[in-house]
């Protein structure tokens, strides 16, 4: 059941379809609705915003809108940094589903087990995502966007590069025979700095991303004290990208809550990435 209903999103179905569709049409959004999957392409690895949809939606739907006259996928894979400190360093959802005002999403049991039979470092585990909402606040924009799919939230309390890194490699080869699939890797950026400073500590970690060079990206943050909260989630789906065969990574907006309030005193940084994949 969902934990941020009615805080992060609106608990209506009515009013969350409003809220998402206000997020595609603002004037920090792309300015306009979706159209449906379908293309020939595969979809691209996304990296998208977890805030409140009044603070990061406009940026988390240039991200979504990406999806249009593309392959739909058949799983979506979200990974999201554990907030909490709750349960296991690297946690799958097992089984069931995941319920939002918009419905509810199958969770890929099928997945979940070969994950943990490739790697050890994943464990089977509900109690990690009970009060986590960076993985939760993505579920509405896909559903919004894709209709129906299979879900496998990734809940990771350890992001250390080691682990993040057997985490992606592990990613890649559980999704090597899918047909269709998207990765969702879900982070804010720099949180509680001016708006001036945090945008230039967001870019410094952006262009590490872009450049699809997770060591560096580990680096720049530690050097520079870089406040970013998901920079597990976001290793661990540049590594299994690139070892997909990803040939290119575009940020397609930044942006910060200030830009929103308009108070710039002590921002959140936001940004959505999309990381092409090669061509299957």
């Amino acid at each position: 059941m969902p934990a941020v209903a009615g805080m992060f999103y609106p608990s209506s179905p009515e009013s969350l379809k409003a809220e998402i569709e206000h997020s595609f049409l603002h004037r920090i959004g792309p300015g306009r609705l979706p159209r449906k999957p379908g293309g020939d392409r595969n979809p691209p690895s996304l990296i998208s915003p977890h805030a409140g949809y009044v603070y990061s939606g406009p940026v988390a739907a240039h991200g979504y809108l990406q999806l249009e006259n593309r392959i739909k996928p058949e799983t979506v894979v979200i990974l999201g940094p554990n907030h909490y400190g709750v349960g296991s360093p690297v946690s799958i959802y097992p089984s069931g589903e995941w319920v939002t005002p918009l419905g509810s999403v199958k969770v890929d049991e099928k997945l979940a087990l070969k994950l943990a039979e490739i790697s050890d470092v994943f464990t089977l585990d509900e109690f990690s995502h009970s009060r986590e909402h960076s993985i939760e606040v993505q579920v509405p924009f896909l559903q919004y966007v894709l209709g129906e799919f299979k879900v496998l939230p990734i809940c990771i309390l350890d992001q250390s590069l080691e682990t993040c890194i057997e985490v992606g490699g592990a990613l890649a080869e559980a999704l090597k025979n899918y047909r269709s699939f998207l990765l969702v890797a879900s982070t804010d950026l720099t949180h509680y700095e001016p708006d001036e400073i945090a945008k230039q500590k967001d870019e410094m970690a952006l262009q590490r991303i872009v450049e699809l060079d997770v060591e560096g990206l580990y680096e720049v943050i530690r050097r520079h004290e870089i406040s970013m909260c998901g920079y597990g989630p976001v290793a661990a789906v540049l590594e299994a990208s690139k070892r997909l065969g990803a040939s290119e990574s575009e940020v397609l907006r930044h942006a910060t809550s200030g830009d929103i309030t308009g108070d710039r005193g002590a921002v959140v940084g936001y940004a959505s990435i999309k990381i092409e994949l090669g061509e299957k």
